[in-house]
């Protein structure tokens, strides 16, 4: 029997904190779980896979093309990666590389979209958490690129 996912980790991540632990439930028992060790790939940039990935326990690196030596973020457990290219179906735009051991939820678009018929509650959710996250995220590369272009002026602080 395979392990299923813990509920209440996903109800206080960012993907599941609307959510109560019944609705939750509903949404682990279409999730799988997957175990990175340290250095481990678990999407490389310009990927055509869809999945929602639920990061639950140690540190994944968010490395761009650009500059492969240097991560442009580090995640954190209770954060969620691959929104666009779950909503969207686009290839991917960054690599995830695992730091320590790692755990990740994944979540595939098929059975999360067959719950429209079941729990469109959850589905409404869940989305409404994608949106979240990905305004969260927007914001906070608006405030690093603000940080970025006040140190490049010298303006705002001192540098």
């Amino acid at each position: 029997m395979s392990k299923k996912p813990d509920v209440e980790k996903i109800g206080t991540s960012s993907l599941g904190n609307e959510m109560s632990l019944k609705e939750c439930e509903v949404i682990a028992n279409i999730m799988e779980i997957r175990e990175l060790s340290d250095g481990e790939y678990l999407i490389d940039e310009r990927g055509h896979e869809h999945t929602l990935f639920l990061l639950v326990d140690g540190r994944l690196d968010v490395i761009s093309e650009a500059n492969k030596n240097s991560p442009v973020y580090a995640m954190s457990p209770g954060e969620v990666a691959g929104t666009r290219a779950f909503v969207d179906r686009t290839p991917r735009r960054a690599t995830l590389k695992a730091v320590g051991k790692t755990t990740i939820y994944t979540l595939e678009p098929a059975p999360f979209e067959a719950l429209l018929k079941t729990r469109p509650d959850i589905v409404y959710k869940v989305m409404r958490a994608l949106f979240r996250i990905t305004h969260d995220n927007l914001g906070r590369m608006n405030q690093e690129t603000e940080q970025l272009t006040n140190y490049i002026n010298k303006s705002n602080g001192r540098y």
